[in-house]
């Protein structure tokens, strides 16, 4: 487990990572194959071109709270270090888009957020400022679009008010939730945000009752409240995107995932041609 150890000075190691924060020298700070060699593989592989291309990173939220120091504390509650933790995601973020601009120069960072679940509980004492403040630093060091993925219900106005550009969600399990907030929505879809309905689940036994028409409905059931609080259809549709319910990693065969995502593209090809 990654911990901050206290007991250690840690004066050279914050100073380190405070001159690369302020020179923005990203190339201090890469994602190491060996935390991520899916990644790497990715990077290597010869003659990939796309119109766009996707990457994700933790976000400071979740990491903040699965970190602990040595007395166990979560480093988020530490003024000090949540801030660094913030940094160091800033510029491994940056790092991440440099690398995938190698392949389009059409980017999008994601800051995978799954710990925004608890946020308002009792449990995570986190005001909507010290959020948005971290989100906001990390963030802030890319330039390609950036979006965040949250795969449980949440305070959804928190994260469509931090300048994203694309806001992704557990749609197959969660689409009650997100319409609870049609005001916060249409005002992000007004200033040309988009959507990602995750929409094709990613579990085998989810998975093998589903078809493109089952899923097609359950879309557009998830769509059709926004319809009654002054948000077109054909926006929904314009401003969307199409993604799995979460990561296909969790799948226990590269074969499911595979379904996943012809299943996916079958969708996506439906709705362009019915509505596009």
């Amino acid at each position: 487990r990654i911990f901050v150890d206290r007991t250690q000075d840690n004066d050279s190691v914050i100073e380190k990572l405070l001159t690369a924060y302020v020179d923005n020298n990203i190339d201090q700070y890469p994602i190491s194959r060996a935390y991520a060699a899916g990644l790497h593989s990715f990077l290597e592989r010869p003659g990939l071109a796309s119109l766009a291309v996707k990457g994700q990173i933790t976000g400071p939220i979740s990491f903040g709270l699965s970190v602990p120091d040595t007395n166990g504390r979560a480093i988020i509650y530490d003024d000090i270090f949540s801030d660094l933790a913030a940094k160091m995601l800033r510029l491994r973020a940056a790092w991440q888009e440099k690398r995938l601009r190698e392949i389009s120069e059409r980017t999008i960072i994601f800051v995978d957020e799954p710990y925004m679940a608890s946020f308002g509980s009792a449990f995570v004492p986190l005001t909507k400022e010290r959020v948005t403040n971290l989100l906001a630093e990390v963030l802030g060091g890319l330039s390609g679009l950036k979006g965040v993925h949250c795969c449980g219900n949440t305070d959804w106005p928190v994260l469509l008010e931090t300048g994203i550009d694309i806001i992704s969600f557990d749609t197959y399990n969660y689409a009650r939730s997100f319409t609870l907030y049609p005001a916060a929505v249409k005002k992000f879809l007004d200033r040309q945000g988009a959507i990602a309905w995750g929409i094709v689940p990613n579990t085998e036994e989810a998975l093998a009752g589903e078809t493109v028409a089952s899923l097609k409905d359950r879309l557009e059931e998830a769509m059709a409240p926004f319809t009654r609080h002054g948000i077109r259809f054909e926006q929904l549709v314009k401003h969307g995107l199409l993604t799995p319910s979460c990561t296909l990693g969790v799948m226990t065969s590269v074969d499911s995932a595979a379904r996943a995502l012809e299943l996916l593209a079958e969708l996506s090809s439906r709705l362009r041609k019915q509505y596009l």
